[in-house]
């Protein structure tokens, strides 16, 4: 009996070298990539818009705060005059009136530590606990921090007003530091951000390893809060530096004065009766102002960015 023919197997080379086929280019070239952006004229036009709406005013202050007080009428606006005075003005801004703008400038800092040091704190605090922690009435709270944050900051100002009236606290720093202390919108900013940057398995791990409900949200949760931190501090810092109309209202004393309230004294002097006019210190008075939130926003912008962006898309 004759031996069975062997079968002949195709080779392992023969198999991989089988020809792919190519996928189908698709209609538009480049243009049509997946995940390739597209360029928008009308959204670069607005783009712009916004851009020269956003510098052009910078750029005005900076300008006008390099002329003399003569040569900021006689000179166009957008421009820079003979004279740059401005190391001149930044020195005269803080000597003029016995200093006080510096003492204004270090009522604006404590303010901004105290105020909103402390509406940091509470919202990194209260955030947190409505994120991980079950309780009852928690829809009612999350309706009330809603409703917060819908009511604008000057409906409650007079309110205010009367109430730290018949407790003696007006004319006081304490006047403007409490109330700056609760920040609804930062709250609710620490609760989104918290709900998704926390895992609940991390937290239930640290506590049968052992760790407190304290020493869990000092060691565990604080670090991974630190890109919301920022964020609510940020927010916090420029709504209690440029706080004007709170001050107004509550203080009297020139000696307690923020930079909004000393600025606009300044300013005013011009239409009392035998009142200095010093537009050229107003002016320098504001580039100064605004040289450390610039300095604030640029330094922190990584983590300001990352956190706006956690919690808006879930994994």
């Amino acid at each position: 009996m004759s031996a069975p023919a062997p079968t002949v197997n195709a080779p392992h080379s023969t198999r991989s070298r089988a020809p792919r086929l190519r996928p189908a280019r698709r209609a538009g070239g480049a243009a049509g990539r997946p995940g390739r952006n597209r360029r928008s004229v009308p959204l670069t036009l607005v783009t712009g818009l916004v851009l020269l709406y956003t510098l052009v005013p910078l750029a005005w202050l900076f300008v006008n705060a390099t002329k003399t007080q003569s040569s900021l009428l006689d000179s166009f606006g957008l421009w820079f005059s003979g004279d740059f005075a401005l190391f001149s003005n930044i020195a005269d801004t803080f000597t003029y009136d016995d200093g006080v703008f510096g003492r204004w400038l270090l009522n604006t800092l404590m303010y901004v530590v105290l105020g909103a040091g402390g509406a940091t704190f509470l919202a990194v605090l209260g955030g947190y606990a409505l994120a991980k922690y079950d309780f009852p009435g928690k829809r009612g709270v999350f309706a009330v921090v809603i409703g917060a944050v819908a009511v604008p900051g000057t409906a409650l100002a007079v309110p205010t007003f009367l109430m730290f009236s018949e407790m003696g606290l007006t004319n006081t720093p304490w006047a403007v530091i409490i109330p700056s202390l609760i920040s609804p919108f930062g709250l609710y900013l620490m609760w989104v951000f918290a709900s998704e940057a926390i895992p609940t398995e991390l937290l239930e791990a640290a506590r049968i390893d052992g760790s407190g409900e304290i020493g869990t949200f000092f060691r565990v949760a604080l670090p991974m809060l630190a890109p919301g931190i920022v964020t609510v501090s940020l927010f916090t810092i420029v709504a209690t530096w440029n706080n004007y109309f709170l001050p107004l209202i509550m203080i009297k004393d020139p000696d307690w004065y923020p930079l909004t309230l000393g600025l606009n004294a300044w300013n005013a002097q011009a239409s009392t009766a035998g009142g200095e006019a010093i537009f050229n210190l107003v002016i320098t008075g504001s580039l100064l102002t605004i040289v450390p939130l610039i300095a604030a926003f640029l330094l922190l912008q990584r983590y300001w960015q990352s956190g706006l962006a956690a919690g808006s898309v879930k994994g």
